[in-house]
């Protein structure tokens, strides 16, 4: 009985030691938080966790990330993961609103020079990006 007991007992601490070693590829910030407090980074690299206490909030990319929308496509990228971590589930569909509300009220928008009106749209939604910690590297139009 004893030693069933020191088999399960040694299983358990293996298992959560196991399950507390997080390794964070490079190019990935993840935010975790204990027990509901503000929000630790974790950069690349071997980290411990401490089992049911800390959580994984979310594994943000900070390479470039490709949004597709009707019309074109928008190419961006997090900047400051400690304040994007608050709007980052909601960053996609938050950028892909603002490009075709900047594309309709764009008086541009039939001009053939579809480079200049990108940038003209990148700029645009860049404005209300860098506060969140985000950054629109370029928008493609597609041809009409």
């Amino acid at each position: 009985m004893l030693t069933t007991t020191l088999i399960a007992m040694t299983f358990v601490a293996f298992a959560l030691a196991a399950t507390s070693v997080r390794r964070i590829p490079e190019g990935q910030v993840y935010t975790v938080r204990r027990l509901g407090r503000a929000p630790l980074l974790l950069t690349a690299g071997t980290h411990v966790l401490l089992p049911m206490i800390d959580r994984v909030a979310h594994k943000i990319d900070l390479g470039g990330q490709v949004l597709r929308f009707e019309g074109g496509t928008v190419y961006w990228q997090v900047l400051e993961p400690a304040v994007a971590d608050e709007v980052i589930d909601d960053a996609p569909e938050f950028i892909r609103t603002n490009v075709v509300a900047a594309l309709r009220d764009s008086g541009t928008a039939h001009s053939a020079d579809r480079r200049a009106v990108g940038t003209q749209l990148k700029h645009a939604v860049n404005g209300s990006l860098r506060a969140r910690g985000m950054l629109v590297t370029r928008v493609e139009l597609d041809a009409a």
